[in-house]
């Protein structure tokens, strides 16, 4: 498997890829893919947008999204996996990925929003070192209507810093 940026080439396996997202995943992209316009453009390379490729097929999406105003320092972890991948640390690897990039655009905080129902993924950010800031509950009207708690991780950027010099990672960089 490849962990990589977007490339131009990429629309048709991004194309399916989405396709195989269950609905209920799509909420945490946030974009609505189903405007066409919308569509293309979550489809164009861009900074720490990275895909989990296996066997030419997106299985894993990453994006860092720069947050803005007084918090232009912070990134929002933007993750999914393949349900047929799940299970495999695609996810892990991604989200990994997510401190490296988000020392690239040059950030020192990024938050990852996750429904507060969804233990295992939070027990995975929780051993990459996010930990919890809030708990909004009612804050997430999923497609279907339903109201769900949202769980609001952090990492310090600046921290894994400190660990990937010392551990050599930074020279991988």
């Amino acid at each position: 498997m490849e962990i990589r940026q977007l490339q131009d080439g990429d629309r048709d396996p991004v194309i399916r890829f989405l396709a195989r997202v269950p609905e209920a995943d799509k909420t945490f992209l946030k974009e609505d893919l189903d405007d066409p316009a919308i569509a293309l453009a979550f489809m164009q390379p861009g900074p720490a947008r990275i895909l989990a490729v296996e066997g030419g097929e997106v299985v894993g999406w990453l994006n860092v999204v720069r947050l803005h105003g007084w918090s232009d320092h912070v990134g929002e972890v933007r993750l999914i996996v393949d349900p047929g991948h799940r299970g495999r640390g695609i996810g892990r690897m991604l989200a990994q990925r997510a401190v490296v990039e988000a020392l690239g655009i040059g950030l020192t905080k990024v938050v990852v929003e996750v429904i507060a129902v969804q233990q295992e993924t939070i027990g995975m950010f929780r051993s990459l070192g996010f930990d919890p800031e809030a708990l909004l509950a009612d804050h997430v009207r999923d497609r279907a209507g339903e109201l769900r708690d949202l769980m609001i991780l952090s990492h310090s950027v600046n921290d894994q810093l400190v660990s990937m010099i010392t551990s050599g990672i930074v020279d991988d960089l």
